[in-house]
């Protein structure tokens, strides 16, 4: 399955869940590492769970200034080179639209589109020197929306426009860009969302309780069953490392079955009957 494994790959947002399970995975075959954290506790977790060839590096994909400190690290540590690039960072922020406060969606956008951006032009350098590969994690979320997931909806779907920007403007020097699609994830991102989901509808006014907060409840009941239910992080790794070693990577990769569903069930069905099946697995 994997040709070349060896050279230098920079994950962000690998302190729990996927970019965790990137970052070990790619350490066991071989690569050097750098490990995008925002906390000393989870850069000493990485460390005892690794070998000497992950480094974890503090990243914030928000913070220009640490964009540049990380640059400059890896450049000093890989003669210049970089194999992959995996723009992993993500948060999800749920709420209905209407009453989603604009700075809430902004920092939705930024996390997971402009931070993603970001970092990638920073290290294009590096990726261009080693003839290396991006990879973004997108989400089956970025071709099928629901409820309640506007704002993380909106940033997935146009992660797959630069993607596919991206890959088309890239293509002359050789770099290969991916986007991974997984379905429902076991990882810590819906356990914070959830919570989040919570302190939001405490703080929802009476008015807005009427119109949303049963289907809210819904939601929230839904989105905790399916989250349980989530398959292993170590999966989606495996599609990431195919995308950066394979001789021939795909541009796309739907991870889990309910991906896969989802994705076919959408080119197939009216948007009006997909919207009721969305709505009906949903609890509404």
């Amino acid at each position: 399955m994997f040709t070349e494994t060896s050279g230098t790959v920079v994950i962000t947002g690998a302190s729990t869940g996927i970019g965790e399970a990137c970052a070990l995975l790619l350490d066991q075959l071989g690569f050097s590492v750098f490990a995008g954290v925002r906390q000393e506790v989870h850069a000493q977790k990485l460390k005892e769970k690794a070998s000497p060839r992950l480094t974890p590096i503090f990243l914030d994909v928000t913070d220009a200034d640490a964009i540049a400190f990380a640059v400059e690290t890896v450049t000093n540590a890989s003669n210049g080179k970089l194999a992959g690039l995996v723009n992993n960072a993500g948060i999800a922020i749920p709420g209905p639209l209407e009453l989603l406060p604009i700075a809430d969606f902004q920092h939705q956008i930024q996390v997971n589109l402009t931070g993603q951006l970001a970092v990638t032009q920073a290290f294009l350098g590096l990726l261009r020197q080693g003839q290396g590969r991006i990879v973004n994690m997108g989400s089956i979320a970025g071709r099928s929306a629901a409820p309640f997931l506007g704002a993380y909806n909106a940033s997935k779907f146009a992660l797959e426009a630069i993607t596919d920007v991206m890959r088309l403007e890239l293509r002359p020097w050789g770099i290969s860009v991916s986007i991974i699609e997984p379905g429902t994830i076991a990882t810590p991102i819906w356990d914070k969302s959830l919570t989040q989901a919570d302190i939001d509808k405490e703080n929802l006014s009476e008015s807005a309780q009427n119109l949303y907060g049963q289907a809210m409840n819904a939601v929230r009941k839904q989105v905790g069953i399916l989250a349980s239910k989530g398959i292993s992080a170590d999966i989606v790794a495996q599609a990431v490392v195919h995308a950066l070693t394979a001789k021939h990577p795909k541009t796309r990769y739907l991870v889990g079955q309910d991906a896969k569903i989802a994705a076919m069930l959408k080119h197939l069905l009216p948007d009006r009957v997909y919207d009721r099946l969305v709505l009906h697995s949903m609890g509404l």
